[in-house]
């Protein structure tokens, strides 16, 4: 060897140790989305549905049992920039598992036997046939006409599973940041993809991607103040710094409030919730329910990592103002939701309410609250799936077929069709937090956790929003079951086997995990250990 290969041999840099077996299932999700893409440049329509649907369903199972197989492990990737652990685990499993119903649920397709305002028969799908084409152009109707399907929403949908199964993995707040963007960019543009009311759809992605680029600003502002402070965006670092004492105090505060906001306006806490009504409304309802599950399992996988993991040491300081929070977002979710007369704004407001519950389990600061916090994000994701599939279900006999939203068409519903009143009061009951459903349980969790870590006057406060919320599910309840009809009632469409697996499916959890919820929990208290 001369004497110039020598030095380059002896200056050479070791490869990184990437671990991709620790980032299998995103990187499964991730190879899916880019396979989505190239199948939606080269194939012909014809064939994309199907074979999106497929890919896209068997990335979600490859990449569970990835999850399952790495369970046990607790380790770091990518030179500690994602961390492989229980809570990691849990949280991307529970995301894939709300994705796969979200999938299923945005692949409905079902034709009716009636026509629409143009000849065609009225389909059950939810997105528009033509994205470019502006709302009630004749570019639209010729794409209508044409049966033109936007098979676009699979690979977008995956592209934002990937985010969101690297978002509470983070490990640094850099990496964080760029799962942040990495999921929310797909979900603007999913939110203007409305097959009808296109103009409102479209409203509503444009307040979303104003106010979320709003708090992503604040976010990555937090970032480089925390980054300031100790020296570090890894999340260890800056708890070392944070216990060290060293820096100025002030740095830390405001950059652990900046950071908290973009994280509140993702989960959907008051003062940061105002973007939830209007975008859930006016987003195509399969990725409303997609949205309401799977990016607050996300987002509060983030929150808990941060506050756990990185601002331990400062918790006299951010605890207050989570209890403030929290508070603010139970009182205000469940007094507004009694407001409501249409029925997606009234399960906006109701995500709001469980948001404030939720903040009850991530305040108390223990293991208990991770673990409780974890399994109330899976009961209340698959609740949550559900019951925005009933909603899809009910149709004005309009020419465009649009959904009955508003709650005074719901008059009767159960009378009419018994099994499907049932089952959404059932999805109203759990998240009501009424015995033998699993929200009952999900609200005992938290709220013992809270007690158990000095927040005793929270958990009151969380009984006392508790009991406005029921008030207002147990009037739907009422309206659909003791009312009478309109005079032209709404039409109630037969699902095909894809919403009915996803409303059977949604259903069966929620009352499993109410009736037997000892093994999910042992679950969730296991994957909690890494404190």
């Amino acid at each position: 060897m001369s004497p110039v290969e020598t030095v380059l041999a002896s200056s050479a840099l070791p490869a990184p140790d990437i671990e991709y077996g620790r980032l299998s299932p995103m990187l499964i999700v991730f190879g899916v989305a880019i396979v989505g893409v190239l199948v939606e440049a080269f194939l012909p329509n014809r064939v994309r549905y199907g074979l999106h649907l497929v890919l896209s369903l068997g990335g979600l199972v490859a990449a569970f049992v990835a999850v399952v197989l790495l369970a046990g492990t607790r380790a770091d990737a990518v030179l500690g920039a994602v961390a492989v652990d229980g809570p990691t685990l849990f949280l991307q499993g529970t995301i894939l598992l709300v994705s796969m119903l979200a999938i299923v649920f945005m692949a409905e397709r079902k034709v009716d036997v009636a026509v629409d305002a143009h000849g065609e028969p009225k389909s059950a799908d939810a997105f528009t046939s033509q994205a470019s084409a502006v709302p009630g152009s004749v570019a639209e109707l010729e794409a209508t006409k044409a049966g033109a399907t936007l098979t676009e929403v699979f690979p977008l949908t995956m592209f934002a599973v990937g985010g969101m199964l690297l978002f509470p993995a983070s490990n640094d707040l850099l990496t964080m940041f760029v799962a942040l963007e990495v999921f929310s960019l797909p979900l603007y543009l999913l939110c203007a993809l409305a097959r009808r009311r296109r103009l409102m759809s479209q409203e509503a992605a444009m307040k979303y991607f104003l106010l979320g680029a709003f708090s992503s600003a604040f976010f990555l502002y937090g970032v480089a103040l925390l980054y300031g402070y100790a020296g570090t965006v890894r999340l260890s670092g800056i708890a070392d710094a944070i216990a060290a004492d060293e820096g100025s105090r002030g740095l830390v505060l405001i950059g652990t409030a900046l950071v908290a906001v973009g994280l509140l306006f993702k989960v959907g806490a008051v003062p940061f919730h105002s973007w939830i009504p209007d975008v859930y409304q006016g987003a195509p309802t399969p990725v409303t329910a997609f949205m309401a599950a799977a990016t607050k399992i996300a987002a509060f996988g983030a929150l808990l990592r941060i506050f756990y993991v990185a601002l331990p040491d400062l918790h006299d300081d951010w605890r207050p103002m989570l209890w403030g929070v929290a508070i603010l977002t139970m009182a205000f979710g469940a007094i507004l939701a009694v407001t409501q007369t249409d029925v997606k704004r009234m399960l906006a407001y109701s995500s709001v309410a469980h948001t404030g519950f939720i903040l009850t389990g991530l305040v108390a600061l223990n293991k208990t609250g991770l673990a409780s916090s974890m399994f109330y994000l899976l009961a209340y994701g698959f609740s949550t799936v559900g019951a925005f599939a009933v909603v899809s279900l009910v149709r004005d006999n309009l020419p465009d077929s649009v959904e009955a939203t508003d709650m005074s068409r719901w008059a009767g519903l159960g009378r009419r069709s018994p099994l499907l009143g049932i089952t959404f009061a059932m999805f109203l009951l759990a998240f009501a937090g009424i015995p033998l459903t699993s929200g009952f349980v999900s609200k005992f969790a938290v709220f013992s956790a809270a007690a158990e870590g000095g927040a005793a006057a929270l958990v009151i406060v969380g009984v006392i929003c508790s009991a406005i919320a029921a008030f207002f599910y147990v009037r739907v309840i009422v309206l659909m079951f003791f009312s009478e009809p309109p005079s032209d009632p709404p039409t109630i469409v037969v699902p095909s086997v894809l919403t009915t697996a996803v409303i059977g499916i949604s259903a069966v959890v929620t009352v499993v995990l109410g009736i037997l919820p000892q093994p999910v929990l042992d679950l969730a208290d296991r994957a909690a250990e890494f404190l």
